[in-house]
C-alpha cells in the first residue's frame, strides 16, 4: 500500500486545497411569475415550465 515517504507542509497543502470549495445552489426564475426555482424544473408557486403551463398547483 503506497504511503507518503516525507510530510506535507502547511503551505502546500493549503495551496493544493485552495481551489477545493463549495458552491452554492444553482438558482433560475420562473419566466411567468417571477418566482426563484431549481433549473429544469416547474415551478411550484403558478405551475409553469419553460413559458408553457404543465401542472395544476393547489392553492393552500
Amino acid at each position: 500500500m503506497p504511503v507518503p515517504k516525507r510530510r506535507v507542509g502547511k503551505s502546500r497543502r493549503d495551496r493544493r486545497r485552495a481551489n477545493f470549495n463549495l458552491s452554492g445552489p444553482a438558482l433560475a426564475t420562473c419566466s411567468n411569475c417571477k418566482a426563484v426555482i431549481a433549473p429544469h424544473r416547474v415551478c411550484g408557486s403558478c405551475g409553469y415550465y419553460n413559458g408553457r403551463f404543465v401542472v395544476q398547483v393547489k392553492n393552500n
